[in-house]
């Protein structure tokens, strides 16, 4: 008992309070700390006033359950812009205005001249040595001397991103392919895209660049025509090729997937080393039409996965009444800009 006394004299903090096995703090019997700490806090009392305690309301699970939610929701291309077609709300924002390569998204702006261009779409074009890809030696299931009619190559061209189809569109324009890239640019500044160039129609070039914020100019503009909503968003085609039917398949596989539910109006993907994983959408979700953009997104299954998470934000948003708020990887709000 006495060498007790004599540990709790000499460490009285340490002899006040000890830590049970279970991890919470117990005052140990037989010590002498507690009268002084009655003495400091009898002291602390005179000097300051004696302050009521404040009642915190208790945030509901429900709240925290959607404000958790909505902080992690994080995208993970490196280029996004989701906006309401019809309000002009901005649903996500993330560096808009970095101007980089679209790859096969170019071949977009490859239908709108076409289609503008009022072509006789049975027109029947050839497939010719100067449409294979020599740059970076793309695979194409259309050999040089195919024959297809416009229509046919404008379908494979926006469906299953066919190289040579885009290609073979540009070469069989009035005044040849370097005629159409100028039509693609002199297309391109008239819809407000400030920053976009196109250097050719298939998009394997790196000096086809733009933004996610003028390519939403370049959604509104194709979705305004059926042809190019229709051919985009066809999940497979039977073409005969040389005497033999072949069977494309849509490049993107929120459309071609069986009991998908996405309601996707018109769509294009890209892909090359240098500009990433890309995509651009119009999709209805929660019946509001949304123009989406992703780009330089890594891995097979990113940009698609960032579609999903923004779909599944504004779905809880909606179930839970709440407007969109700011994260720290991509603005969410709830007002245009």
């Amino acid at each position: 008992m006495l060498g007790m006394l004599v540990m709790a004299a000499a460490n009285p903090v340490q002899a006040a309070s000890a830590t049970s096995s279970s991890g919470r703090s117990v005052d140990k019997p037989g010590t002498v700390a507690k009268p002084a700490a009655r003495k400091s806090s009898a002291v602390a009392s005179k000097s300051k006033p004696k302050q009521k305690p404040v009642k915190r309301k208790r945030r509901s699970t429900r709240n925290a359950a959607r404000v958790d939610a909505i902080d992690d929701m994080t995208l993970r291309s490196n280029s996004v812009l989701v906006v309401d077609q019809d309000s002009g709300e901005l649903v996500a924002l993330k560096n808009p205005d970095t101007v980089m390569p679209i790859a096969s998204l170019t071949k977009m702006m490859t239908a709108l001249v076409v289609v503008d261009a009022h072509l006789p779409l049975d027109e029947v074009l050839e497939i010719g040595p100067e449409d294979v890809d020599t740059e970076r030696h793309t695979h194409s299931r259309l050999s040089v001397g195919t024959e297809l009619r416009r229509d046919e190559m404008l379908l494979l061209a926006l469906m299953s991103s066919e190289n040579r189809a885009a290609k073979a569109l540009g070469r069989h324009y009035p005044g040849g392919r370097t005629a159409f890239i100028a039509a693609m640019n002199e297309k391109a500044r008239t819809l407000g895209m400030t920053h976009t160039r196109f250097a050719d129609t298939a998009g394997l070039s790196n000096g086809s660049q733009s933004t996610a914020r003028d390519l939403q100019h370049l959604i509104r503009a194709a979705h305004a025509q059926p042809l190019l909503r229709a051919y985009s968003t066809q999940p497979e085609a039977d073409v005969k090729v040389k005497g033999r039917t072949l069977t494309f398949v849509n490049s993107n596989r929120l459309v071609r997937s069986t009991g998908g539910d996405w309601q996707i109006d018109l769509q294009k993907t890209g892909f090359t080393n240098e500009a990433g994983r890309c995509l651009i959408m119009h999709a209805t979700v929660l019946s509001r039409r949304l123009m989406m953009v992703f780009l330089d997104s890594n891995g097979t299954m990113t940009r698609y996965a960032d579609a999903a998470r923004i779909r599944r934000q504004l779905e809880l948003q909606a179930k839970v009444g709440s407007k969109p708020v700011k994260t720290q990887e991509a603005s969410v709000i709830g007002a245009a800009s």
